[in-house]
């Protein structure tokens, strides 16, 4: 049985959406900084098609064959955070200002974290007693 005309119009517009809408357009290409420092833009990606079509169907037989169709997609990229990865440490920027305290909470702690860990460190250092003097 040949191929309706309609399963290749689905499969144009399939392919056309696949090639938009990638892993690549969700997780940017990496930018590497000249000290090292790696950020990977972030993105919502929402998208839709429509496809349809009809068969004209006549008295003529010359237009038993006839179809009409047409297809339509949208897509919409919306970046909305920056992973930063230096010295082996990942931070999250995020862009959107509307995010709700839990949210901004989860953002920071791994920040928090590092900070917290650097000054425990830092006060042993202090807490250390000196060698004593040899006489």
């Amino acid at each position: 049985m040949a191929e309706h005309p309609i399963q290749g119009l689905m499969n144009v517009t399939m392919e056309k959406i696949h090639q938009m809408v990638d892993s690549n357009t969700i997780i940017g290409k990496p930018i590497i900084t000249e000290d090292g420092t790696t950020i990977l833009p972030v993105s919502k990606v929402s998208f839709g098609f429509a496809s349809g079509g009809t068969d004209f169907d006549g008295k003529n037989a010359a237009n038993k064959d006839l179809f009409g169709g047409g297809s339509g997609a949208g897509v919409n990229i919306q970046p909305v955070a920056f992973l930063v990865v230096k010295d082996g440490c990942v931070r999250t920027i995020q862009l959107s200002d509307n995010a709700d305290t839990i949210n901004r909470a989860l953002t920071m702690l791994p920040e928090l974290v590092d900070k917290v860990a650097a000054l425990i460190k830092k006060d042993e250092k202090k807490e250390e007693p000196a060698a004593p003097a040899e006489q």
